[in-house]
This record gives C-alpha cells, sequence and structure tokens, in this order.
C-alpha cells in the first residue's frame, strides 16, 4: 500500500512550493542585499530541511546554513515544553540569523528559539517559514516570509511528518483522520 493513499487531500503541490520558494529566495536576497548582509539560516530538524534545501536554490547571497534540533510535540500535540536536542555547532554572536522553520501554528517553537538565538548574541533574527498556521497561534510571533497560509489541517509531507513518518513526500497535504 502506498503511503498516498493516505493523504485526504493534496494542500501545496510541489510545483507551488518550488515557485514559492523560488519568490522567497528572491525577497529573502533583496532584503539582506539592501542592508549588504548575509544571513547564517538556523534550520530547524528535522520538518525543515526540504525547505531549507529548496530556499538555498534561489537566495543568491553568501550564506551559512548550520541546525538546531528543538521538539514540543508528542503525537499530533504541542506540549509548550521545548526541549532542545542539537544545539548549533556556530557561534552565533554577532550574526544576523533567519530562522527556517518548516510550520508555525501556536508559534511556542520559534518564540522559544528566537529568544534563545538573541541571548546567544545574534545581531538580528527573522523567521521564514513554509507554512503558517494562524488560527492555532498562541504566542505573539509571526514569520517574516511566509509560504503559504493554511488553515488548521493536520499536514504531513514535504519535512512535515506524523509520528516520523510521510516527511518524503514531495507536495503538503492533509492526513486522513482515521491515520493518527
Amino acid at each position: 500500500m502506498s503511503i498516498r493513499e493516505n493523504i485526504d487531500k493534496v494542500l501545496v503541490t510541489e510545483e507551488q512550493i518550488r515557485a514559492r520558494s523560488k519568490e522567497l529566495g528572491e525577497q529573502i536576497t533583496n532584503d539582506y542585499a539592501k542592508e549588504n548582509k548575509a544571513p547564517l539560516l538556523v534550520a530547524l530538524l528535522r520538518g525543515s530541511v526540504p525547505f531549507l534545501a529548496e530556499l538555498i536554490k534561489h537566495i543568491d547571497l553568501d550564506i551559512q546554513y548550520d541546525f538546531m534540533d528543538v521538539t514540543s510535540y508528542e503525537g499530533t500535540r504541542s506540549t509548550g515544553d521545548i526541549k532542545i536536542l542539537k544545539d548549533l555547532d556556530t557561534s552565533i554572536v554577532g550574526k544576523d540569523i533567519l530562522l527556517v522553520e518548516d510550520i508555525v501554528d501556536t508559534g511556542r517553537t520559534v518564540q522559544a528559539v528566537k529568544g534563545m538565538l538573541a541571548n546567544k548574541g545574534a545581531a538580528s533574527v527573522k523567521i521564514v517559514t513554509l507554512l503558517d498556521k494562524p488560527s492555532k497561534r498562541v504566542c505573539d510571533v509571526n514569520a517574516d516570509y511566509v509560504g503559504f497560509e493554511i488553515d488548521d489541517y493536520f499536514v504531513v509531507g514535504f519535512g512535515l511528518d506524523y509520528d516520523q513518518r510521510y516527511r518524503a513526500l514531495p507536495f503538503v497535504g492533509v492526513l486522513k483522520a482515521d491515520q493518527y
């Protein structure tokens, strides 16, 4: 049985992701180039990796990237308890950070990580996310760059998972309710 059979509907196609990543890359390039800066992209593992890989193709700056692994989820619910599983390998003192996320829903994770990065001495911290789900927001945090705003669906694919499954789908889809 194909895992695609567990998808209720495709919300964002592979082509839409590619096109929007190109637009975001151009916008990020223009914004940082105006200030003669090149951000350090900090990708949150594991979900943001496909988005990071697509996005960096379209940023025409001398960027670097690093990874953090943080979690606040168990199954389909955010616990609100942010745990750092892997910290950065790079010093960020005085650097302009662009935090790369797969989805911003409650905002707890990006708010906590943004605060940690500021405390570590980052000159600035901006957020780019593939998906934004403002209807679930419990923290006053907004992404600076948004790929797609979505309604309150449980989504998987293009890095997003349910219990570590479905990440490799090339699109973002709504998981059938009987699967979780």
